[in-house]
């Protein structure tokens, strides 16, 4: 995604009403009539209650904001629905509509002052100072955050310190990753270790967040022995780094796993690009006649990119072509340029609610964990960023042996491993029906379940929130919808539920051990190592 690409999608739009009128035209003389309602009072037109942007009391008892509301809504809906009036093709569709809604939701009249209640309020209440404030916050993130408004407050968080602060050790290092065990809290564990692989696009304690909202902490308060990878941070220096070499260095952490546990076999978790990384892997080592993987995990996982996504719909040779070549300039595809694509997917929550906070209201953003790792990017080498959006393109993963990894074929039809993939029914990265197609690419038994959260939040999921809640089916049914139909839902987290169905798949129980590492793969240093804290 660039801004070329969104120029030219919402040309295409702009080109179809010219050359044909009479849907455009309809739409115009609808929209007006609504205005006429709207002024003389007569609309009972409201925001989703999902949309946080109207929730000031001005919006319902004052009538200049409130008819000011209704005429932004009407004009909104009717510009998002230009793209399908005008039959274009679904694709051009997509792409128009993800134009035209940038444009509609930077013209939201909450995103001035004098169309923001709440921010004219304030200046008054403080005499002016929040607008200073805000002026000044502006000045900061312009030179210090490339013109977009902060999402963190700093010095909120420090790694190590109050974030990914579960007790462990560094037992391996490579120039490509870290791997770090974790000390065991339970007086028994499973005979089988937890391997956790997470995205190359993000640092790692994503899964070991905040203590009682870190999934490495949950997992080994239930006896597993887990074992994480943290990537190095790429620099263009890296930029040839590709899938093999990723997964080469995962090969070497299942062996090093596999040493230090004394288990001939292990499970994995692979998290959003991480699980795409650990289904080359599997498929690696089904090619190879190696069956030490007994079950994978795969939250938020899409591996069958034909389904629809925010991005397909964006992949063409061109645009791929068009990134490749930033990439391919720099060395890396950055952080920052990874996390600006992500944040304009839901502006009104990633940046216009950043906007008002900082800027017309004049406060600093609030202190939240997940924000602040979401800000603590990582590159991409160019050669990885590459293969990834090949097989984006070509859906290399469901075409057994389209994909070669170290020189073996990829089927992953022959990894016999069971699976356990998760959805989340928000997702807005990983759309849950895509990665409800994630296990039926595999050769052993399935297992869906779907959180009612969003992409990262279905990761940070602890018990014991009232709101968190799953859905179950006792059949991998053959398509989503006969699944969500055929569904119980749970209160709770998921986290419980894949606890019970890995702990039947992790063998009998021993005697945990107080030492991490071994004689070959001796401790390094403390949990969370070195690697984390390097910079994009």
């Amino acid at each position: 995604m660039d801004q070329a690409h969104l120029l030219a999608a919402a040309g295409r739009v702009a080109a179809s009403a010219i050359a044909r009128p009479r849907p455009l035209l309809r739409s115009a003389a609808r929209l007006a009539r609504e205005l006429s309602e709207i002024t003389l009072g007569r609309s009972t037109r409201a925001p989703a209650p999902s949309d946080r942007r109207f929730v000031d009391v001005a919006f319902r008892e004052n009538a200049v904001y409130r008819r000011l509301m209704q005429s932004y809504l009407a004009f909104g809906d009717a510009l998002l629905a230009l793209p399908s009036e005008l039959e274009l093709d679904a694709k051009s569709q997509e792409r128009g509509r993800l134009a035209l809604s940038l444009v509609a939701d930077a013209l939201a009249p909450t995103n001035t002052l004098v169309g923001n209640p709440a921010a004219v309020k304030r200046a008054f209440e403080t005499a002016g100072m929040s607008l200073a404030r805000g002026m000044r916050n502006l000045a900061r993130d312009v030179v210090d955050n490339r013109g977009m408004p902060a999402q963190i407050a700093p010095g909120a968080y420090r790694v190590g310190e109050n974030l990914a602060v579960t007790a462990g050790a560094v037992v391996l290092r490579t120039e490509v990753l870290e791997l770090l065990q974790y000390s065991p809290r339970t007086d028994a564990v499973y005979e089988r270790p937890l391997l956790m692989v997470p995205p190359q696009i993000n640092k790692y304690y994503v899964l070991d967040l905040a203590p009682g909202r870190s999934l490495v902490e949950y997992a080994v308060s239930k006896g597993f022995t887990v074992f994480v990878v943290s990537w190095r941070n790429p620099t263009p220096a890296q930029r040839d780094w590709g899938m093999d070499t990723y997964v080469g260095a995962l090969c070497e952490v299942v062996d090093a796993v596999c040493a230090v546990t004394g288990s001939e076999r292990l499970n994995v978790l692979g998290a959003c690009a991480g699980g795409i990384t650990t289904a080359v892997l599997l498929g690696h080592l089904a090619a190879r006649g190696d069956a030490r993987v007994g079950a994978a995990t795969f939250p938020v996982t899409v591996l069958d990119t034909s389904a629809t996504s925010p991005f397909s719909v964006h992949v063409t040779e061109k645009t791929i072509a068009s990134a490749l070549a930033r990439s391919r300039s720099k060395g890396v595809l950055t952080g920052r340029e990874m996390s600006r694509a992500f944040a304009w997917l839901r502006p009104n929550d990633l940046v216009w609610n950043y906007w008002v906070n900082n800027y017309l209201l004049g406060q600093s953003p609030p202190s939240f964990d997940i924000l602040f790792w979401n800000n603590d990017v990582t590159n991409l080498p160019a050669a990885l960023h590459a293969e990834f959006l090949e097989l984006l393109l070509k859906n290399s993963l469901c075409h057994p042996g389209a994909l070669s990894a170290l020189g073996t074929p990829v089927d992953l039809t022959k990894v016999r491993a069971e699976v356990y993939a998760v959805g989340a029914l928000t997702d807005h990265i990983t759309p849950w029906q895509a990665c409800y197609r994630t296990p039926r690419l595999f050769g052993g038994a399935r297992t869906f379940v779907e959180s009612s959260s969003g992409h990262i939040q279905a990761l940070v999921n602890p018990p014991g929130s009232d709101r968190a809640a799953f859905l179950t089916c006792d059949t991998y049914e053959a398509d989503e919808a006969a699944w969500l139909k055929a569904a119980r839902k749970h209160q709770g987290s998921w986290w419980d539920h894949w606890a019970s169905w890995l702990s039947a798949r992790s063998g009998g129980q021993r005697e945990s051990r107080e030492t991490l590492g071994n004689d070959a793969y001796p401790p390094l240093g403390t949990a969370p190592g070195r690697y984390v804290h390097q910079h994009a």
